[in-house]
């Protein structure tokens, strides 16, 4: 650094020394102010307040994991032991460009029992990378070049027997570890680090610390082996799980797994980390949080919107502002406190103005450097409603788990969409997101351990969550399960693990915990339809969303289902598989006091489905998976799906000679009783369904009494797919276009339930890499709903296509009539109504047999000719309900549509 600014203070001078001795002077100085900002620029040093204790370190810092550290008193604290525990800095990293660089860090021994003759280090990770090429992606799975102390007094740079030196009778309960890496002619480096042991025992001079220290270097590191991210070690585990150094375009460790058990009692608090040179580069807008993402929803002039926060101390602000712009300044509109378990603030405001976009800024004290609140934001927009935009563009996600984060590929092909509302259906975590796996008690930690999780959820999304409506919806995963029957909110039985508890029914995590994760998914949802919680106290969410004249049920396709284990006994159903080979699905699981939705949900889907007020136009159902079980698997492995992850993806093309369609329980194809309720109130309003979880992108239509008389439903891709499920059925479809693949057409499913088969996003080799990434099948969906044609275009989207340029999954798009959804193959009709002084009314259709709702649609003009199942009298309500203008016709007979006269109706 000294040579360098030297340099070109010189060659400054060379330039102006024809000038006059004032100026020369002037400019010299001008040069050296900038010259200090440089270097003052690939500076770090660790400011952190020196009275506060919490568990969250600061917006420059992301540990690994966030529950076993701690901010104490300016000190950053391991304080649970374990494999791999380090804090990664987000703001500073070793950059390519040449040049030297030192950092140093003080780290003090926690734990008086520490145990030296277990292995275990602190130190540095330097040069950290992932997969992904992204710094987020470093700090979570990346690895790197290792420096540092052993806990048993061995210094080490790289590979632990590399160059290592032992340091006899070492005290480690205070030390600065210091490292000097310098730039050799060839370009590889020198590194040397020094360890010096700070002794307090100078009986001359109390007050000044003895110092005495050791060093060790290593010669022609190259470049590439300490270039990436920085990170603070304190690890516990047996050394030998650094790997060979055998490669030198990388450091060898890279894309390896890692020891993350939490074990021995290693553990170290730090201070007065530095870091300063010409390799470092600054990243100031990596900083994540305080405040760490948004999700919001406008719905019948109501704003919601979450404000996500990390765990904060008690002497940092406890309550977040929402602003919005006055003329030129910001104004705050609602202060609401954070909640102290899902780290959340809630805000609710009512006769929101939806005709424009309206900027919005988050406002939050956090406690810093100095000790002092210094006042934090988060910027975004609520949109204005598009209420006469032509087309309504929905995108669909399922399987966020974490490889491939932080997803930049589906982010920047979702903004190309530019989508009018996101729609996330579950699984948003997995436990296993992250490593460390997922830690279950005690219920601190188990919320941190979902937070974690969380947080990674918005630091890929955020982007496109702050400036659009969001809805989040949790499954299984999203509350530690692999698969749930939430049995209307029940506790699983104690005394029974893993699928055993499961397939009793009801939440294995406490039911505070399963709130905690609700209400981060699920607060800034419109409110509950009807919010009286299940057992256990547990909350629920089911809703309606008006926006655009588009309403959205969302369900809950998972709380108040039966597990099917106590019903089925003679199934010996274990994790959601009959495991009795002699057992029939077809014959025998259908249990008609089973529930699927509960009586709560069908109530508010009929209610939903007659609704049809504030100009709605288009009525669609989100939930967490489709009610159809759209897999195959080997005839010979068929009652358990544990050989997913091992069958071999197929070729394009390849077809595998003998699937058949399963039968897991998972899969709201079960119960079929409750499943075809479920269908039969969707279909009253034409409705389209949006899902996910199958781990299998699908578009097929319901059929309930026969094939195509229920809704179209679209199973988006997963994110990223750890299940990779596949329909290959050994039969070919009935009905099927020509040319359209053999596993398209008519089927029955697993449970026999009526399914047409439009697309499957199959998982086929693609030779990208990762294959476990690009070859199963993974992506997102699209939506497209015209409000002029009420045309519903699906498209089914590959994560590496770019939409500018790449084809989708084949079979895909797909476009349907809104009208699709119902009634497809009706032979039956009623009168041609002809409306005259009403634009685009509401026609509702009534059975006078048993005065029920048959459907209710607002059509599209101003004549429609209703369709209908069976002969009959019919009674038909048209208008705008709510309203004087509505007019009821009577007693009229279905017949054959030539042989109908039409009805005029005028309203004044």
């Amino acid at each position: 650094m000294k040579k360098h600014y030297t340099n070109n203070i010189v060659k400054t001078q060379n330039f102006v020394k024809t000038q006059n001795f004032v100026s020369l002077l002037f400019t010299g100085l001008i040069f050296f102010l900038v010259s200090c900002n440089m270097h003052m620029e690939n500076e770090f040093t660790s400011k952190l307040p020196n009275d506060i204790t919490r568990t969250w370190i600061g917006p420059e810092y992301w540990a690994n994991p966030l529950q076993d550290w701690q901010l104490k008193d300016g000190q950053i604290e391991c304080v649970v032991s374990g494999g791999f525990r380090n804090v990664f800095l987000l703001t500073h990293e070793i950059s390519s460009q040449e040049g030297d660089f030192s950092m140093s860090v003080n780290a003090k021994n926690l734990n008086p029992n520490i145990d030296t003759l277990n292995e275990g280090w602190i130190g540095f990770e330097i040069g950290i990378r992932g997969e992904f090429d992204d710094y987020r992606d470093n700090a979570i799975r990346g690895r790197g070049f290792p420096l540092g102390i052993t806990t048993n007094g061995w210094l080490f740079i790289g590979k632990i027997d590399s160059i290592q030196k032992p340091i006899p009778n070492i005290s480690l309960d205070n030390i600065i570890i210091e490292i000097e890496a310098i730039q050799q002619d060839d370009g590889n480096y020198s590194i040397k680090m020094v360890v010096v042991v700070v002794e307090t025992q100078n009986l001359a001079s109390p007050q000044s610390p003895v110092q005495t220290q050791d060093n060790i270097t290593r010669e022609n590191i190259p470049a590439a082996w300490i270039e990436g991210g920085i990170a603070l070690m304190c690890h516990s585990g047996i050394l030998k799980e650094f790997p060979d150094e055998t490669k030198t375009n990388e450091y060898p460790g890279w894309g390896t797994s890692r020891g993350t058990q939490r074990k021995g009692n290693v553990n170290f608090g730090f201070s007065d980390w530095n870091i300063s040179g010409k390799k470092i580069t600054i990243h100031k807008e990596r900083t994540f949080g305080p405040i760490l993402f948004t999700q919001y929803t406008l719905s019948k002039g109501i704003l919601k919107m979450t404000a996500q926060m990390p765990p904060i101390g008690n002497k940092d602000g406890q309550a977040v502002d929402l602003q919005t712009k006055a003329g030129i300044h910001w104004k705050t509109i609602s202060q609401v406190p954070i909640d102290p378990i899902s780290r959340t603030a809630t805000f609710r405001i009512e006769d929101w103005d939806a005709s424009k976009n309206i900027s919005y800024r988050l406002a939050y004290q956090l406690y810093a450097e100095d000790n002092k609140l210094k006042e934090c934001y988060f910027e975004g927009c609520i949109r204005k409603e598009p209420l006469y935009k032509e087309e309504f563009v929905v995108a669909g996600f399922t399987g966020n788990n974490d490889l491939g984060f932080p997803n930049n590929d589906i982010v920047e092909s979702v903004k190309y969409h530019d989508p009018d509302l996101l729609f996330f259906s579950g699984d948003q975590i997995y436990e296993g997101v992250g490593d460390y796996d997922a830690q279950r008690t005690p219920l601190d930690k188990a919320c941190l351990d979902y937070l974690r999780k969380w947080y990674l959820y918005g630091w890929a999304y955020t982007d496109l969550m702050r400036d659009r409506p969001t809805i989040a919806i949790p499954d299984d995963h999203d509350v530690y399960h692999g698969n749930i029957w939430g049995a209307g909110g029940i506790a699983t039985p104690e005394g029974l693990r893993g699928g055993h508890a499961q397939d009793m029914g009801g939440y294995k995590m406490p039911a505070v915990w399963v709130n905690m994760v609700q209400r981060t998914q699920t607060a800034h949802l419109p409110d509950p339809f009807d919010p009286t919680p299940v057992s256990q106290d547990i909350g629920v969410y089911y809703t309606d969303l008006n926006y655009a004249g588009i309403s959205f049920a969302i369900i809950e396709d998972r709380k108040f289902k039966s597990a099917p284990k106590p019903l089925l006994p003679e199934a010996d159903i274990y994790n959601g598989w009959a495991q009795n080979k002699t057992y029939d699905e077809l014959t025998y699981s259908d249990v008609e006091e089973a529930v699927l939705l509960g009586q709560r949900q069908l109530d508010f889907l009929e209610n939903w489905s007659a609704d049809w007020s504030d100009n709605t136009w288009m009525k669609v159902v989100l939930s967490q998976t489709i009610f159809a079980n759209v897999a195959t698997l080997p005839e010979t492995e068929s009652y358990s799906d544990a050989i997913v992850p091992k069958l071999r993806i197929m070729e394009k093309g390849e077809y595998p000679p003998n699937d058949i369609p399963v039968a897991d329980f998972d899969a709201n194809s079960w119960p079929q009783t409750g499943r075809n309720k479920a269908l039969k109130a969707i279909r009253k309003s034409f409705a389209f369904h949006i899902a996910g979880d199958q781990h299998l992108g699908s578009t097929i239509q319901y059929g309930v009494d026969d094939w195509y008389d229920a809704a179209y439903a679209f199973c988006v891709p997963a994110i990223s797919n750890v299940w990779p499920r596949r329909w290959y059925p050994n039969i070919e479809g009935q009905n099927r276009a020509a040319d359209a693949p053999k596993y398209t057409g008519d089927f029955a499913d697993g449970f026999g339930n009526k399914i047409s088969v439009f697309a499957v996003s199959n998982p086929i080799f693609t030779g990208q890499k990762p294959s476990r990434l690009y070859d199963r099948a993974t992506g997102y969906g699209i939506v497209r709903f015209n409000r002029n044609t009420r045309d519903i275009t699906i498209e089914c989207w590959p994560r590496q296509a770019h939409p500018a340029t790449d084809a989708q999954y084949p079979g895909w798009p797909i476009t349907i009539k809104q009208e699709d959804n119902y009634l497809k193959n009706a032979t039956l009709f009623l009168p041609e109504i002809s409306i005259t002084g009403l634009d685009n009314p509401v026609i509702q259709l009534i059975d006078e047999v048993n005065n029920k709702i048959i459907y209710t649609i607002r059509i599209n003009g101003s004549s429609y000719q209703p369709k209908v199942i069976k002969e009959g009298f019919y009674s038909i309500k048209i208008g705008e309900p709510g309203t004087e203008k509505e007019k009821t016709l009577d007693h009229i007979l279905a017949g054959k549509k030539e042989n109908l006269e039409a009805i005029e109706v005028v309203f004044e």
